[in-house]
């Protein structure tokens, strides 16, 4: 992890190789399907994939100084200043995602929904360990934080959404807010896009490509990510320890909206008449046939836990073997 803006700017002097590069991308592949999932991010994706500060610190160069050096003509500086190459593989990687996960994610979510967030589960409880070296609990700042982070992420898990006219001034809002979630690890756009009542209006918007929807929509999604990430690399710049305590707090809180096993206590109708949940609730799983009319599939559920948990330590012992050469 980045421990400052100025070690972030030391590493962005080197621009990756072709395998450092095809990493990357895979890492915003990941993002782009976590954050198409409610109840997962792709700052919770960035944070377990370690590229999180990176990430922070690059969105935040985009600033004045690097437009000032587009309009004086030079584009080379430009782009070694805002981690250009960085930016552009996350970000393809990240779009990627985006399209596929109409096709894989949303397919699973919808047909696999108990044994994908079990998996995200195990992603997130062996992340939380990991993250464990980066703060301490020795100070009762450390721990309230933690503890608050834990409360902001399950209390917004127990908001109820609502429904309203999508009009294009509320679609730069609510890709403004979202990408704000986004990039928050604990926290899901999608959850958030739900809550707002935008998400399976965004979802059909991208996959009938209706480029005026798409296009407000990434706008506020620009704007919220410019203005957003810059409180972030300033919060991280100066207090990185409790900064990773509130961010492992929202990775533990957000096991409340990831439990596999939910009750809809209220949903809605789309314009198909297909029902879609507004609000859940978590449910011992013993409970969750009697309530939704489908086997909780305990044993699968831990499998894909283990897995998830597997897959971050694998990442890690990859990344630290990498860090060595």
């Amino acid at each position: 992890m980045f421990k400052s803006e100025q070690s972030d700017k030391s590493a962005q002097q080197s621009a990756p190789n072709i395998a450092s590069g095809a990493v990357l991308y895979c890492k915003g592949l990941a993002m782009g399907l976590g954050d198409s999932v409610p109840g997962i991010s792709g700052g919770t994706i960035a944070v377990i994939t370690q590229i999180y500060d990176e990430l922070i610190y690059s969105i935040r160069s985009l600033d004045m100084q690097a437009l000032r050096l587009v309009t004086g003509g030079r584009f080379a500086e430009c782009w070694r200043h805002i981690n250009g190459s960085f930016l552009l593989l996350v970000g393809l990687g990240m779009l990627s995602g985006l399209l596929l996960s109409a096709n894989t994610v949303l397919y699973l979510l919808e047909n696999h929904r108990e044994a994908l967030m079990a998996f995200f589960i195990g992603l997130v409880l062996a992340s939380v360990v990991l993250l464990r070296k980066q703060y301490t609990l020795r100070s009762a700042a450390g721990v309230l934080v933690l503890m608050l982070g834990v409360l902001v992420t399950a209390g917004v898990g127990l908001i109820e959404g609502f429904q309203v006219a999508i009009s294009i001034p509320y679609l730069f809002v609510c890709g403004a807010i979202a990408i704000c979630a986004m990039i928050l690890p604990g926290l899901s756009g999608a959850f958030i896009l739900i809550l707002l009542g935008a998400y399976q209006f965004m979802l059909e918007a991208l996959l009938a490509f209706e480029l005026p929807s798409i296009t407000v929509f990434i706008a506020g999604c620009l704007f919220g990510l410019l203005a957003f990430s810059r409180l972030i690399a300033l919060v991280l710049r100066r207090f990185h320890e409790l900064a990773y305590a509130f961010i492992s707090g929202m990775l533990t809180g957000s096991l409340l909206i990831l439990w596999p096993w939910q009750e809809t206590v209220s949903s809605y109708l789309d314009a198909d008449g297909q029902a879609h949940a507004l609000r859940t609730l978590p449910v011992w799983p013993l409970n969750y046939a009697e309530v939704s009319g489908q086997q909780p599939g305990i044993l699968l559920a831990v499998s894909m836990v283990l897995l998830g948990m597997a897959v971050v330590w694998g990442l890690h012992a990859a990344t630290a073997r990498s860090h060595r050469r």
